[in-house]
């Protein structure tokens, strides 16, 4: 991935996808510095690191007046941990992905007479910040029972584990109910494909975020696949995967 201008930067949090209200995103990670220079280190400070943490910060333009608007999620969601996911080059299936288990920390509304009412809010890391990619973007409506198209992310070592973030951004029909799970296989094609996560099934917006144990999976090919019920049932939802 070359330069690039940032035109196209994706926020989701839990169930609303806060792209159009947003004109600011960062991401941080950090380790503390912890001091361990003694009179054997030559003369130079000698660092170890500490604790890691991350944050997610956004900005934009206020809206208010539905669930999936900055205002509405941000107030069910300040307090809570939840998942948060940015894709600096959009969306797209194989895209860049951020995305970590976050606490909604803080909220900020309001400016001067005569400016856009603006919005300011973070998350604050309780899982690593992983770096992935996306499985599912959210502008496709889904119906039906289904499979996303098949990344190569790379096989998970031993000690490391497989994020999933799932955000799901609507829910229409009678009864819908939408069961997501994160699929590995050794080959492309998914001729004999392993659930290694699965989601709680959603009757409606919100997100969640999973991780597997600590043991190697050697599969290096990974997919979303979903399960689809109701009466006349309509989905749309964004999805990560990483290891970290």
């Amino acid at each position: 991935m070359g330069k690039f201008v940032m035109t196209d930067v994706r926020l989701f949090t839990g169930g609303a996808d806060l792209t159009s209200a947003s004109n600011k995103v960062e991401v941080k990670a950090e380790v503390e510095e912890k001091d361990a220079t003694n009179y054997a280190s030559g003369g130079y400070k000698e660092l170890l690191g500490g604790l890691a943490s991350a944050e997610i910060a956004g900005e934009g333009q206020w809206e208010a007046g539905d669930p999936g608007l900055v205002d509405n999620a941000t107030w069910e969601q300040l307090g809570g941990v939840g998942p948060w996911t940015i894709g600096p080059r959009g969306p797209g299936v194989d895209s860049l992905a951020y995305f970590t288990n976050a606490l909604r920390a803080d909220y900020k509304v309001g400016d001067a007479v005569g400016e856009i009412a603006p919005w300011a809010s973070s998350g604050k890391s309780s899982w690593p910040l992983v770096r992935g990619v996306f499985v599912h973007p959210p502008g496709i409506a889904r119906t039906a029972s289904g499979t996303g198209t098949s990344v190569n992310l790379g096989a998970v070592p031993a000690g490391k584990r497989l994020y999933a973030a799932l955000h799901v951004l609507s829910a229409a029909g009678t009864t819908p109910s939408l069961t997501a799970r994160i699929q590995s296989d050794d080959a492309p094609g998914f001729g004999s494909p392993t659930t290694r996560l699965t989601f709680n099934a959603a009757s409606a917006g919100g997100g969640q975020i999973l991780r597997t144990d600590s043991s190697a999976i050697t599969d290096t090919w990974w997919q979303i696949a979903w399960t689809i019920t109701g009466t006349t049932p309509s989905f749309l939802f964004a999805a990560a995967v990483g290891i970290y």
